[in-house]
């Protein structure tokens, strides 16, 4: 599976310069590579981010975020996030999970990995307990 130089260089701006709150990734068939789906703004939200993800095909996403942790101090964690619905189809599903550990090598810099089949697995509290 190809991975799109645009994917590479849109997640060092997400990681350097914070261009991005999120990218989400698909995987064109058609030239088996995984490419820019959508670009999220900083000014985006975790609300945001989870409605760009489709409710039934698969996707890769990066999201960065912001916490405070209880010492007080402001911290960031890029998470990346396998999507993966139920009602997705069952190729579809083999496909990214099958491409999954490739791609995440190229993107140098995530610090936590989720795998979600439906939005509860990748609610805003889950997002929390793994930052800390």
């Amino acid at each position: 599976m190809a991975v799109n130089d645009e994917c590479k260089l849109k997640f060092l701006e997400l990681k350097a310069k914070r261009n991005f709150r999120f990218i989400v990734f698909k995987i064109d068939e058609k030239i088996q590579q995984v490419t820019v789906d959508r670009l999220g703004n900083p000014d985006e939200s975790y609300d945001d981010f989870t409605a760009a993800l489709p409710p039934d095909e698969c996707r890769y996403a990066v999201f960065d975020f912001d916490f405070i942790t209880d010492e007080n101090c402001q911290k960031s964690k890029i998470f990346f996030i396998a999507w993966s619905p139920d009602s997705s189809r069952v190729r579809s599903k083999m496909l990214y999970a099958s491409s999954k550990d490739r791609f995440k090598r190229e993107l140098d810099g995530i610090q936590v990995e989720l795998q979600a089949t439906d939005p509860s697995e990748m609610s805003m509290d889950i997002i929390k307990a793994r930052a800390i």
